[in-house]
């Protein structure tokens, strides 16, 4: 039996109306039953439709019983509409087995069924940027998508960029555990930091304790990336977890009177007010190499030398 992907949006409007085709048509080429929601081209200013047709596609997804709920695409538009949203329906749906898909705004609507229902979601490909390319999708992408939906993803490994050597092994922990260490049993929470720290004083910014945040951003200056990590610090949130995972800080272009301030330099400035590990590397953000992520799940992190290793086994 095929497995059932069903497109909606969201957040901002489709504008490359030929990568959404495309990526129909590849997920079908990839053997899915696909379901495009009626309203997923709809327009209304910047918006996939007006707040009350994305809160009905949002409805649409969680009662359509698809194996996955996958956006169109990012942008803006959902912490508009958190406060209209029916978690208790997302979490049914959940439980039922539908996989919610997303990355970017995405990250909005995946914290707040966190913190209002516990509920795992996935962070991952959209169908535009990812499935819609002019060029042959990205492979492992495909793969870690592939496995999501059938069921067979235990986890996402990757290896430390050489020049992060010794900013992972820095810090308190490093007197401890050297290069080797693992965070076991801990919530796997964040995504795009921009949309994360602006739910800060929310109630749709979970409260984790002891818990493994990754974060990744598009189109931010380094000096704007540590901005947002300080509301995030101040706020008492980057203090409460057991190691920080970076992901992929792409698209941003730095300038002559940067002076030598750049994104290891941040790197290096929040590993020295942190006590947890401060990790990069990690293939997830706004570029074609992604693994899919668990939001929500208790994973285990475990890092040996340059390589690292998220492990969640079957159970989500």
């Amino acid at each position: 039996m095929k497995k059932h992907i069903y497109i909606y949006s969201p957040s901002s409007a489709v504008r490359d109306k030929a990568a959404f085709k495309r990526g129909v048509m590849r997920l079908k080429t990839l053997g899915y039953d696909v379901e495009v929601d009626e309203a997923a081209l709809s327009s209304h200013q910047r918006f996939a439709g007006n707040d009350e047709t994305r809160l009905a596609a949002i409805a649409r997804a969680a009662a359509s019983g698809a194996d996955v709920a996958l956006i169109s695409r990012g942008g803006y538009g959902l912490t508009r509409i958190l406060p209209a949203i029916n978690y208790k329906a997302l979490a049914k749906a959940v439980s039922k087995g539908t996989r919610f898909v997303g990355l970017s705004d995405f990250t909005a609507l995946q914290n707040a069924l966190l913190a209002k229902t516990g509920a795992v979601s996935w962070a991952g490909p959209a169908l535009g940027e990812d499935f819609g390319t002019e060029s042959q999708p990205d492979d492992i992408m495909e793969a870690c998508f592939d496995d999501l939906i059938t069921g067979q993803g235990e986890g996402a490994g990757w290896k430390f960029p050489k020049s992060a050597t010794k900013s992972v092994a820095s810090g308190a922990l490093s007197e401890k555990v050297e290069e080797q260490f693992s965070v076991k049993n801990s919530v796997l929470w964040g995504g795009n930091l921009a949309v994360l720290s602006s739910l800060v004083g929310t109630p749709y910014l979970p409260s984790v304790k002891g818990g493994i945040l990754f974060l990744e951003d598009v189109h931010e200056h380094p000096y704007r990336l540590e901005r947002m990590l300080t509301q995030l610090l101040h706020a008492g949130v980057l203090a409460q977890q057991k190691a920080v995972v970076l992901g992929q800080f792409s698209n941003y272009q730095l300038v002559p009177h940067d002076k030598g301030f750049k994104l290891a330099s941040v790197v290096d400035w929040l590993q020295g007010r942190i006590k947890a590990p401060v990790l990069t590397g990690l293939p997830f953000g706004h570029v074609a190499t992604k693994v899919v992520l668990p939001v929500g799940a208790k994973v285990t992190l475990a890092v040996d030398g340059r390589n690292a290793f998220l492990l969640w086994g079957h159970s989500h």
